[in-house]
């Protein structure tokens, strides 16, 4: 019986020296193969990260290239039709000046007539006001080249006129506090 043991044991200790001989050449070659996997499961994430970076690129060329087409219509709209708040603004003032001219056909009282243009101007002064538009006010102003466009120089009937505006030839206008016309004016020297 110790020999059928003894040879039981040395057959299982044969076949533990087996499987760990086989388990260390699976060892062996494992590694390797597990360095091939993971050089080709390597280079597949790299593929697949190259080819996730050609979508996002392509995909943002498309969006920055309809963007630039949105923007570029969205500015010609606006040239087209950015002055359509403004000329809104301002029929009422043309309903006004047709409504004085038929009146002015058949008025016999000019001061009413008058009272009515000079009504109507007001009535569009507010208006331009509303859309920033100013005048350039020039009486006995100091002459201001950048305010002002000298047309005529006279001599000053009084030393405090030196240098001033004597007279207003051509009213200016300025758009949020930037010219948009020079007032014609006569400068006293």
């Amino acid at each position: 019986m110790k020999e059928e043991k003894n040879e039981e044991i040395e057959k299982n200790e044969t076949q533990q020296n087996v499987e760990e001989t086989a388990s260390e050449t699976e060892q062996t070659v494992a590694p390797e193969e597990e360095k091939e996997l993971t050089l080709e499961e390597k280079l597949d994430a790299a593929n697949n990260e190259i080819a996730s970076l050609k979508d996002q690129l392509l995909r943002k060329i498309a969006e920055f290239d309809n963007y630039r087409k949105r923007t570029i219509k969205e500015k010609t709209d606006l040239i087209l039709n950015g002055g359509e708040k403004t000329i809104i603004t301002i029929l009422p003032v043309i309903d006004d000046f047709e409504r004085a001219l038929k009146n002015m056909k058949n008025a016999e009282d000019i001061n009413a007539v008058l009272e009515g243009v000079e009504l109507i101007y007001k009535k569009f002064m507010d208006i331009l006001g509303k859309q920033g538009v100013s005048v350039i006010e020039t009486k006995e102003a100091n002459f201001d080249v950048d305010l002002h466009e000298a047309v005529a120089q006279l001599p000053a009937p009084t030393p405090e006129l030196k240098g001033k505006v004597m007279d207003c030839t051509l009213t200016g206008y300025k758009l949020n506090e930037k010219v948009i016309r020079h007032a014609q004016v006569v400068v006293g020297v």
